[in-house]
């Protein structure tokens, strides 16, 4: 038996205005896949995903990373996997080409991932649950954490630094945003908790899509456009509008191999579409889930200005809802 402990389910934040007091810790928000990796006291490495779906082949350049580091000890983490762009920033489209892909010889050499930790969970016989957060961190930072694939970034309080200058910093930066989490949390498997507060700086949108439009001029016989949709409080599809922007030549092609089998005769969503935006569409059954960046939802019920960021396989259709209207 390799003695590697099971997945805790993650624990998951509530979007929300920066809290600012002595009660909270600041940590960066990373622009990847959540992932909970697992260590076996010899060092034999698992991975799953927010979903709870394993992904240890996915990416076997992080087998063992933390062996190491917990020596001879089993133990639980919690994390973020980003691949970092050459200014060292995460890079979203090149990680979803890692996690659709899988572990290619290119991408391999092209796109290593690194596992980026934010949280020990078990250690040992430990488990470290019901421990506050800043006991785990200080485990965490204990730990002799070696490897290149692994980074445990520092966390700050107000003590160190007022967390809206932090904020302007980060987004100096082009990162994603701020995580303020309570000093004294439990972590809550499988929970949201507005225990841990959740203030991005790029507005991102899970989005199902529902349709789409086909290209004209050098898009002609691919994607034009996706029609997307949320589900609103009383379950209904709505749609919300489309993206014909952001899309990688490789993320047109693989598309369209996505979309032919899921076609269907008649619209999905619950609303009327747009006559034109309805206008040559091609009716899909809503089952891939999306990511788009977008400026404004409006009072309509309409993203605005969007942009594809890519598939996410760590999202179920039913998990995707609307936005508030801004």
């Amino acid at each position: 038996m390799d003695g590697v402990p099971a997945p805790v389910p993650p624990m998951l934040a509530v979007e929300g205005p920066l809290p600012v007091g002595g009660g909270w810790a600041y940590e960066t928000k990373w622009d990847g896949f959540r992932c909970c990796m697992r260590v076996g006291p010899d060092g034999t490495t698992k991975l799953t995903s927010r979903l709870a779906n394993e992904m240890t082949n996915v990416y076997p350049d992080l087998q063992g990373v933390l062996a190491d580091a917990v020596e001879g000890r089993s133990a639980v983490f919690d994390g973020e996997l980003v691949v970092l762009a050459a200014d060292g920033r995460p890079d979203f489209q090149l990680m979803q080409s890692r996690h659709q892909r899988g572990p290619t010889a290119e991408l391999l050499r092209t796109a290593p991932v690194t596992f980026i930790v934010f949280d020990l969970l078990a250690l040992g016989a430990e488990v470290l649950l019901t421990t506050p957060y800043t006991r785990r961190r200080d485990l965490l930072a204990d730990l002799p954490v070696a490897n290149s694939r692994v980074a445990v970034p520092r966390h700050f309080t107000a003590a160190d630094i007022d967390p809206n200058e932090l904020l302007t910093i980060i987004e100096e930066q082009g990162l994603e945003g701020l995580v303020a989490k309570r000093l004294e949390s439990r972590y809550l498997p499988g929970q949201r908790s507005r225990d841990w507060i959740k203030r991005p700086l790029i507005k991102t949108q899970e989005v199902l899509v529902g349709g789409w439009r086909p290209g004209k001029g050098n898009r002609g016989g691919r994607v034009g456009a996706l029609l997307l949709g949320g589900h609103d409080p009383d379950g209904h599809l709505r749609y919300i509008g489309d993206v014909g922007t952001g899309f990688t030549e490789r993320a047109l092609d693989e598309m369209l191999d996505l979309l032919t089998p899921l076609a269907r005769a008649d619209s999905p969503f619950h609303n009327v579409v747009p006559p034109d935006r309805a206008r040559d569409a091609r009716w899909v059954d809503p089952t891939l889930v999306g990511q788009v960046v977008y400026r404004q939802f409006t009072s309509d019920g309409r993203l605005r200005h969007t942009a594809w960021r890519g598939l996410r396989g760590d999202v179920l259709p039913a998990q995707v809802t609307t936005p508030p209207a801004h």
